[in-house]
């Protein structure tokens, strides 16, 4: 068994999430007392956001690079970045790294390419819905097409995640918006969609909707077990 190195923190509520899931499969795989062999650095979310609401994007590439070396030095064999807004500086963190980063995007993608999937609805906040470090990695490097929500839907989303899911909130108002928007996006033609901020799936889950959900969590955990576990 592979460590797996999880850069965590951003928030810490999604961060529990990715070590139950990663260790909840290990234990599915292998059975008995197994759990996943993890190294986690877990940063100050106050110092990312503040640099996100900054448009700061090179400093906050530079302080998780320096965390993910720390990540390497400690152990770890390969790289998960435990959220899908911090993604826009993975190459910043790659390129500080020798071992491999697994993309949430691409862990995403892989499914939805599995599925059938080709036109998908896409949450998260708002620099995830509204840039296209995201979006294009989708669409260019595996042919799906990206359908966002409206300006005002996207505010919303934002809103929920960072004054209530990143607070360890969770609304029941938020969750019937959130299902509302998910609705506007099948009725686009999506045929399905990405809950693409680590903690929506908080919010919202497949019990909710008859819309097929892609929770990035969940995948990109998968495709860390899958790695760690492989010959």
């Amino acid at each position: 068994m592979r460590v797996i190195g999880l850069l965590g923190g951003m928030s810490w509520e999604s961060t529990q999430g990715y070590y139950r899931a990663l260790n909840e499969g290990v234990k599915a795989a292998l059975g008995g007392f197994h759990s996943a062999k993890i190294v986690i650095i877990s940063v100050d979310f106050a110092e990312i956001e503040a640099l996100q609401q900054q448009g700061d994007w090179q400093a906050a590439g530079d302080l998780l690079a320096s965390a993910a070396q720390n990540v390497e030095c400690a152990g770890a064999e390969c790289l998960l970045i435990a959220t899908n807004t911090m993604h826009k500086v993975a190459p910043a963190i790659e390129q500080a790294i020798t071992i491999p980063l697994l993309h949430i995007a691409d862990a995403t993608a892989e499914q939805l390419k599995l599925d059938g999937i080709t036109r998908v609805g896409l949450l998260g906040t708002r620099f995830t819905m509204e840039q296209d470090f995201y979006t294009s990695r989708l669409e260019e490097h595996f042919g799906i097409e990206v359908v966002v929500p409206g300006p005002v839907e996207r505010e919303v989303i934002h809103r929920v995640i960072f004054d209530e899911l990143c607070q360890g909130r969770v609304e029941e108002a938020s969750r019937q918006r959130y299902l509302k928007i998910i609705d506007s996006l099948y009725a686009q033609g999506a045929q399905a969609v990405i809950l693409g901020c680590t903690e929506i799936a908080m919010l919202v889950s497949q019990r909710d909707t008859v819309v097929p959900l892609y929770d990035t969590t969940a995948l990109h955990a998968q495709k860390a077990v899958a790695w760690s576990l492989a010959e």
